[in-house]
């Protein structure tokens, strides 16, 4: 069973109740501050590079517990992460993408890893301004000063529990889209 099936299954109570007879779900654990949620004029572009979809889940869950609907874009591999910011392959001949004011990054994705597409993006001018967040399971003193050397913001270890993703949620808004003055946002 994966971690998101075990998260699933403990937060999901379904009841056949409704007047309808449609299943209606009511979820079992805590609100982490539901109530306090900003509003969606304040929600920032999140560009987030995962390639595990039961991450990408639990990543978009943590970040619901802050914004009503936050703006989140997932891409699956590092090339697909570069193709979003330069307007190539799958995303040539559409819109351009808004701005990320903030990039969470895993460093062992498929196609281009973490530290090819993090040196890319912190070499291109029009790019390095974008704070790059690593958000992966290592916890490797390498890992972690090879990051900083290429130029990464910041560097998190994904914490095991869905309590931990929303702190950790929490205090990437905090720090980088409330306190800190980005470029973009001047």
């Amino acid at each position: 069973m994966t971690y998101c099936e075990i998260f699933m299954k403990n937060t999901l109570v379904f009841s056949q109740d409704s007047p309808e007879n449609e299943f209606q779900v009511y979820s079992k654990r805590k609100t982490f501050g539901r109530d306090r949620r900003m509003s969606d004029l304040h929600k920032p572009h999140i560009l987030i590079a995962e390639d595990d979809g039961d991450d990408q889940l639990l990543l978009r869950l943590a970040f619901e517990e802050i914004f009503t609907a936050p703006d989140l874009h997932f891409v699956a591999n590092g090339q697909e992460l570069m193709d979003y910011l330069l307007g190539e392959g799958q995303y040539h001949n559409t819109a351009p993408p808004s701005r990320p004011a903030l990039i969470l990054l895993d460093l062992n994705m498929p196609k281009r890893g973490g530290y090819e597409v993090l040196q890319a993006i912190k070499s291109d001018p029009q790019l390095r301004q974008i704070p790059i967040v690593i958000l992966t399971t290592s916890s490797h003193k390498g890992d972690i000063y090879k990051s900083y050397d290429l130029g990464a913001n910041s560097f998190i270890t994904k914490p095991h529990t869905f309590e931990g993703l929303v702190k950790t949620a929490k205090t990437l808004h905090a720090y980088w889209l409330e306190t800190s003055q980005l470029p973009h946002m001047v």
